[in-house]
């Protein structure tokens, strides 16, 4: 077994953007293990920096590097529309994970014999992050990317997912772009775009009360 522990750092003076900069850091920045949230307003880089991380786009200056296997769920992601979510699941994720990932289906009442197709767009993000999350490897470090992975659940979904990712935070780095939809919601460790600059801010207590005076 490797060492379990999944990293992704953010040189100082990474910039992001197309062409022209959208935002950047001024200090490095340093992810382990655990979910860390990714805010800032519409339009100011949340996919670009996932893209960036992902390495579907160059940065336009400085460097990111991590330890681990690196998945991107985009918030656009499809599969063939004929197939249904139990064909998808039993193509991509292993034999082994496979009864656990229909059983967490049966449970957010995910119809899995109905055409992806045909499906809510809810019930396509279920099917979605069914694939991103039973797909990891519990035996390697991780790291996964979820681009607004809530759009669309209800408040179980996303609660059954949330219990999943503490269950698996030990091995799983994962970067989770979002719009939250209550105050309350506990961010302990938060990549925030505020204008053009990229900032962590880390602490036990911190909600999204606090976190949005951030945002500009």
């Amino acid at each position: 077994m490797s060492d379990l522990s999944p990293q992704l750092q953010l040189s100082p003076g990474l910039t992001i953007g197309y062409g022209a900069p959208l935002a950047r850091t001024s200090e490095g920045i340093s992810l382990g293990r655990g979910t860390h949230f990714l805010l800032g307003r519409n339009g100011r880089g949340k996919t670009t920096l996932l893209r960036t991380v992902a390495k579907t786009i160059r940065e336009l200056e400085g460097e990111v590097s991590r330890t681990g296997r690196m998945r991107y769920v985009p918030e656009d992601l499809g599969f063939d529309e004929e197939l249904n979510a139990a064909s998808i699941f039993k193509a991509l994720i292993p034999k082994a994970r496979f009864k656990s990932a229909m059983e967490l289906a049966r449970r957010i009442e995910l119809d899995v014999k109905k055409p992806y197709g045909k499906l809510s767009t809810g019930n396509r993000r279920k099917t979605n992050l069914i694939v991103a999350e039973f797909s990891l490897d519990p035996d390697e470090p991780n790291i996964l990317l979820l681009d607004e992975p809530f759009s669309g659940l209800d408040a179980y979904a996303r609660q059954q997912f949330e219990e999943i990712w503490a269950a698996s935070a030990d091995n799983t780095l994962r970067l989770v772009s979002c719009h939250p939809d209550y105050d309350s919601m506990e961010m302990p460790s938060a990549l925030v775009i505020q204008g053009d600059r990229i900032l962590h801010t880390l602490d036990q207590e911190q909600t999204w009360s606090e976190l949005k005076s951030l945002l500009n």
